[in-house]
């Protein structure tokens, strides 16, 4: 017989929706174990985690797989083989079966709290993604946290066109918006957290910011490829065009003038930045597209007209005009 009166029925809480974490892992063996912990230790219980091994050849399949006895029905492994990041994220969120989805590299770790005060701000404001702040931990000890702005108090086509928003492992988004947009892009390494973001942008305009630093990141590089300098900032540019071409609505309310210095000012910006660091190869490379795109001042010229001879006379004048100032 059962026993249970109406009012005990009601006092049970709703059973919460579930989280996928997708996690890529390649060589993670010094930091997996942390990782995977802060993912089972997060006060939002219902969470899946998806851990996507991308031909690890230390010990991390074995160390998820200690993890996996420990907290059974929790923790899946999947395997790509050298794929990067992308594609193995990409391979993960296939296999996820949560109503959100949260992305953290074998790296990185969050707050216990994280996933619980994301996803009350993203249900409370009935919003499709939640963000938060982020701490970088360097090898001398912890860098200042990065609070970001309330994109959604301004207007966040411009910020997000300005820079990549935040990490991908500061957020928490609706599966339905990660579903529409497909995933990861696999065209642009270099750029793809900052292209994922603009297509988000695109498709989940509500979104709510948790002003505290929950998430955190080694310099370890496990998640990135090493790129040159000019490379990311020309996909970083890629990324802002097929945003621009493919939302005309979204940027009708900001001035081409705006809209140019957003997209080719950032390369001329870059192009001196590199050239200051003595990257020359990523200055000339950056210099010549601006000399192709007409996006350069009288000021510019002597810049730009000395990227467009050959390497090793750029070096030259380069080297000529520094003992000059000596």
């Amino acid at each position: 017989m059962n026993s249970a009166r109406p009012e005990d029925a009601a006092a049970t809480p709703p059973a919460r929706a579930l989280v996928s974490v997708v996690m890529h892992c390649y060589n993670a063996a010094p930091h997996i174990a942390e990782a995977i912990q802060s993912v089972m230790g997060q006060s939002y219980s219902e969470v899946e985690l998806i851990v996507v091994d991308d031909g690890s050849t230390d010990r991390s399949v074995d160390i998820v797989s200690q993890l996996m006895r420990e907290h059974p029905g929790r923790i899946r492994q999947l395997f790509t083989s050298r794929l990067g990041p992308y594609p193995a994220r990409n391979h993960g969120l296939r296999s996820a079966g949560g109503a959100f989805v949260a992305f953290l590299d074998a790296d990185n770790g969050w707050l216990p709290e994280t996933l619980e005060k994301l996803h009350h701000a993203l249900s409370a404001g009935g919003a499709e993604m939640a963000y938060c702040g982020w701490q970088n931990l360097g090898e001398g000890g912890s860098l200042e946290p990065n609070i970001p702005p309330e994109y959604e108090k301004g207007d966040p086509v411009e910020s997000f066109l300005r820079a990549c928003p935040c990490p991908l492992h500061a957020a928490l988004l609706k599966r339905s918006v990660v579903d529409r947009i497909g995933g990861f892009s696999e065209r642009r390494y270099s750029s793809m957290d900052y292209d994922y973001w603009l297509r988000v942008l695109a498709r989940a305009r509500n979104i709510v910011l948790v002003p505290e630093a929950m998430a955190f990141s080694r310099r370890s590089g496990q998640g990135q490829i090493a790129v040159a300098a000019w490379r990311h900032v020309l996909d970083t540019l890629a990324a802002q065009n097929d945003f621009i071409r493919a939302n005309p609505r979204l940027v009708a309310h900001i001035p081409p003038r705006r809209l140019r210095e957003l997209t080719e000012g950032q390369v001329l910006r870059q192009a001196y930045r590199t050239f200051w660091k003595r990257d020359l190869l990523s200055a000339q490379k950056l210099f010549r597209h601006v000399a192709r795109q007409q996006s350069f001042a009288l000021r510019d010229v002597r810049h730009v007209a000395a990227a467009l001879l050959p390497m090793s006379l750029y070096r030259r004048i380069v080297k000529l005009a520094e003992r000059s100032r000596l």
